[in-house]
């Protein structure tokens, strides 16, 4: 396993700095507290293990080279954030969140985790850019997955307490709204730098 230690500290980087998904992870813990968060957080882990196979198998570079696809993919991507943005910002106080139906499902982190384009490049990035067994690529294709699944569930459960730790300000309504939007404005700045890129 030559490039072991790299591989696990590019992946903690690249996965573990802010972006969609973690932003957005750390906002669902704020807005909604831990427990109500843990199946947005799995369904961005498994978001992330499809996002790995259309990147590994290079059926993403293969559907994008299709004309007309990449803005469409695009714009789903962009109304979903939009979405999403729009319901951490215009979530109630802690105490007035009785609607479990409120918050994000875990058919929302599938979806995000395939709509984030930080994602696919920091998937492209790992999974090019180490050899963990070079005289099996199944064995190293199957290592990688599994290493970058532990280390994205680990880095979702930091910021999903992360977030949750804010929750007693949550109960002020104007603290909650303030920090709402701006968890709302953080998501958005971190689609458009991912778009950017």
């Amino acid at each position: 396993m030559q490039d072991l230690v790299g591989f696990v500290l590019a992946g903690l980087a690249l996965t573990g700095s802010p972006g969609p998904n973690t932003l957005s992870l750390a906002a669902v813990g704020a807005a909604y507290g831990f427990r109500r968060g843990i199946l947005y957080m799995i369904g961005l882990l498994a978001g992330m293990v499809l996002v790995m196979a259309i990147t590994a198998t290079g059926l993403g570079g293969l559907m994008l080279a299709i004309p007309g696809v990449a803005p469409v993919v695009t714009a789903l991507a962009v109304a979903y954030f939009l979405y999403l943005a729009w319901k951490i910002a215009s979530a109630p106080p802690l105490e007035r969140t009785s609607d479990i139906d409120r918050a994000p499902s875990f058919r929302g982190g599938v979806f995000l985790s395939l709509v984030n384009p930080k994602a696919y490049a920091a998937m492209a990035a790992l999974f090019s850019g180490f050899v963990l067994f070079a005289t099996n690529a199944e064995i190293d294709l199957a290592a990688k997955v599994v290493a970058l699944a532990a280390i994205i569930a680990l880095v979702n459960v930091f910021w999903l307490s992360a977030g949750s730790a804010l929750t007693t300000l949550f109960r002020d309504p104007r603290a909650s709204r303030v920090i709402n939007i701006g968890f709302a404005v953080l998501l958005l700045a971190s689609l458009a730098f991912a778009l950017a890129m």
